[in-house]
């Protein structure tokens, strides 16, 4: 049997219901994996600083990364725990990360 994510894109706009409006936003989204939830996100907020202890799925997520979006999302492979101290943000996210 074969998994289909979300073909109908639901869970992005209960995600952006849930969320509110996202603009001038800056977003930390937790387990954010290969990025395609991020990429669906971004045109809706200020920045988005998306974080993963997976480097092999923020490899996934920096390489499938559209041009246009890019001044808008920075992925970093670390857990939550090792966030810098000191950033801010308006929203945090946390999905399929539990």
């Amino acid at each position: 049997m074969s998994v289909r994510i979300d073909p109908e894109e639901r869970e992005f706009a209960a995600l952006l219901a849930l969320a509110g409006d996202l603009t001038g936003q800056r977003v930390l989204e937790v387990g954010c994996g290969n990025g395609r939830i991020t990429t669906h996100l971004a045109p809706h907020a200020a920045h988005i600083t998306a974080i993963d202890p997976d480097a092999g799925r923020i490899a996934q997520a920096k390489a499938n990364l559209p041009a246009e979006l890019a001044h808008k999302i920075s992925y970093h492979a670390i857990p939550l725990e090792d966030l810098p101290p000191g950033e801010k943000f308006d929203l945090v996210l946390l999905s399929w990360s539990l």
